[in-house]
């Protein structure tokens, strides 16, 4: 059987590199987007040094061109399209009267815009292809609870879980389904950077910014990417066919629903 294929954006690092690699090993072929061309390279050079069975591909997922013209070039590279995994988010500090509009439009432009952007042009592609697919969306255990400080965020990644919910029951009768994984306190840039920022806006630590939101972890012990990977495996895989419209929160036992 031809390899299937995946897409990736945000994938230059942290979950999004992981996510890359799990997938490439799961044998799926991979499009690694991100913004910065370099970061993706690398990242598809690892996975596939001859450019065979992973590629680079640099978009702005806040513009829609840019998203479907990324996705265009994954088909005309490995000739099939399967799942996309709209990874790519973006998580500053926002106390509530901080907020200005240019903030509000960044970050609902890349963690909103991109996954409605994803969704258009992945259902673009399997209709052209023919078949259906996955769609699998980044939430956030943010997005299942409001956290301090965090309005943009969590709003944002509120909205991804209503979006998921509702291409899933568009999209169904087609062979599409869309799901969603809400990672926790994953040990990445973007989350030191939000306990960096959370600690110096008390006028504590870093450690203490951390702890802010991992105190109250179940399993007493920060995610790894490589965990939140593990389910958007299962995500990308034919286990979770009769699975759409999900929320699937990988966060250690922070929230339980």
């Amino acid at each position: 059987m031809a390899k299937q294929v995946a897409l990736v954006t945000g994938a230059g690092q942290g979950i999004g590199e992981a996510i890359a690699t799990r997938l490439h090993d799961d044998g799926f072929k991979v499009a690694v987007v991100d913004l910065n061309i370099d970061n993706a390279n690398k990242v598809a050079k690892k996975l596939s040094p001859d450019g065979s069975e992973a590629i680079g591909i640099k978009a702005d997922v806040s513009d829609r061109d840019s998203v479907i013209a990324a996705v265009n070039k994954a088909v005309d590279e490995f000739g099939d399209f399967n799942v996309i995994v709209n990874n790519a988010g973006l998580g500053p500090t926002t106390p509530i009267d901080t907020i200005t509009p240019d903030q509000f439009k960044l970050v609902y432009g890349v963690n909103v815009g991109g996954v409605l952007w994803g969704i258009q042009a992945a259902h673009q592609a399997f209709k052209k292809l023919g078949h259906g697919g996955k769609i699998i969306n980044a939430t956030s255990q943010a997005g299942v609870v409001g956290n301090p400080n965090l309005a943009l965020y969590s709003g944002t990644k509120f909205a991804v879980r209503g979006i998921t919910q509702v291409a899933a029951r568009d999209l169904a009768e087609e062979g599409i389904t869309a799901n969603a994984y809400a990672p926790g306190i994953v040990k990445t840039p973007m989350m030191f950077d939000i306990a960096h920022q959370v600690g110096q806006n008390a006028g504590k630590d870093d450690e203490w910014g951390m702890q802010t939101f991992a105190k109250d972890i179940a399993l007493k012990r920060l995610s790894e990417p490589e965990d939140v990977a593990a389910a958007v495996s299962f995500l990308a895989g034919k286990d979770s066919n009769y699975v759409t419209g999900q929320t699937l929160i990988v966060d250690g036992g922070m929230q339980f629903q």
